[in-house]
């Protein structure tokens, strides 16, 4: 069993992040979490704040000589703006007076769409400073790092994953589009939206150019893909064992996340069943899909052709032209507080995408084939492939653009 935790605050000294459960032998490479920090902070449209806060990132524990060692890993990620924060998110009490009037000003003007107001009221608040501190996406600096871990785990077992743009807000990818492959990552990376396609990556700049000119933000949406999979990941028995469902509910964790699709998701209501499911045919290399329209997965198992999930990102609550709210306060109408913010954070959020259902997957494959060291569940996953019947096993190809 993979398990993994965060802490930290948006302005506190580091982020901390552990992850329990990972075989030992798995080779990391800390310039490798490094290089999924960087990829975070990539996207057009993303705010000042991306190009002055740097992760400084450190290993604390249960990695040594490049290699994981069995313990829980544990990682830290120092905060470069911290010492302008000191006193504002100092652990010891101070007197409020003496705090700057900017950063230490009481936030009594909750923002709509974030979680000031409500967690105010659940934690007995009176200001939103330690809401918004915890509930901020610098959180998910932590969590792609501790996927880049878990994809490492992967990787030594021949399962890759990407993602990429499909959707910023009214500009989305046409219908069968061609899926990059584990190849076209840094292709994706290199685009300012991290689209696949040239056309539609340059409608969506002019769509955030638009959103910025009119002091706006914009959402979208991401998919994630994962080649190499074996069938088999998840289980039908019981609804929290399937994979679908754990994938959807890593995902739905991502701050801003308001919905989730695994394949064709919701266009599939819209067809009849003769053209909704994935055909079945007999050929040389196995039993194989006409297509994909499942994303993957089937009974909640994946199923050994590409997994596709995707999820939608809500539009950035912080609008330069502030929202109306209430001034808890006083109780009188305001203006919602303002503070930098992105007008566009989908491509980042693919990035983060990525390491939820990194973290999933290698849950699921430790469970499946265990293993206390990474040549254990090499082995296990070698020898349940090969014990599948030739009447049963699938080529694990199939024609992931013929879902229309």
């Amino acid at each position: 069993m993979l398990r993994w935790l965060t802490a930290g605050e948006s302005h506190g000294p580091e982020l901390v992040a552990i992850l329990e459960g990972l075989p030992a032998g798995v080779p990391i490479s800390i310039d490798g979490i490094r290089a999924d920090l960087a990829r975070r902070k990539l996207g057009y449209g993303r705010g000042a704040r991306m190009k002055f806060e740097e992760d400084q990132l450190d290993i604390s524990g249960g990695i040594r000589f490049g290699l994981s060692m069995g313990s829980p890993i544990a990682l830290r990620i120092g905060n470069t703006e911290w010492p302008r924060w000191v006193d504002v998110m100092s652990a010891s009490p101070v007197d409020l007076d003496t705090l700057p009037k900017g950063r230490g000003a009481a936030l009594t003007r909750p923002r709509p769409g974030h979680a000031d107001l409500v967690g105010m009221q659940k934690y007995d608040f009176a200001e939103a400073r330690n809401v918004l501190e915890r509930a901020s996406a610098r959180e998910t600096a932590a969590r792609v790092a501790l996927g880049a871990v878990a994809r490492a785990f992967l990787d030594g077992l021949g399962i890759q994953l990407l993602s990429h743009t499909i959707a910023i807000g009214p500009v989305r990818v046409p219908e069968n589009s061609l899926l990059p492959g584990p190849g076209d990552v840094a292709m994706l990376d290199a685009d300012p939206l991290r689209c696949f396609d040239p056309e539609t990556s340059a409608r969506m700049v002019a769509e955030v150019d638009k959103a910025h000119e009119d002091g706006d933000t914009l959402g979208g949406v991401v998919e994630v893909l994962a080649y190499g999979l074996p069938p088999g990941l998840g289980s039908y028995t019981h609804w929290d064992r399937r994979l679908d469902s754990r994938l959807a509910g890593a995902l739905m964790g991502i701050q801003a996340i308001k919905g989730v699709e695994v394949g064709d998701g919701f266009l599939t209501t819209t067809r009849r069943g003769s053209v909704a499911h994935d055909e079945l045919v007999q050929t040389d290399t196995g039993i194989t899909r006409l297509s994909d329209r499942a994303g993957g997965t089937e009974g909640g198992m994946s199923t050994g052709t590409v997994l596709r999930v995707s999820a939608g990102m809500k539009p950035i609550a912080t609008v330069p032209h502030a929202l109306r709210t209430v001034d808890v306060a006083t109780g009188g109408a305001a203006e919602a507080h303002h503070q930098r913010s992105d007008v566009c954070a989908v491509p980042a959020s693919g990035v983060v995408a990525e390491a939820m259902v990194a973290l999933v997957l290698a849950d699921s494959v430790i469970e499946k084939f265990g293993g206390d060291s990474l040549g254990e569940p090499r082995r296990n996953l070698d020898s349940y492939l090969a014990a599948i019947p030739t009447t049963l096993a699938t080529s694990g190809a199939s024609d992931p653009t013929a879902s229309a």
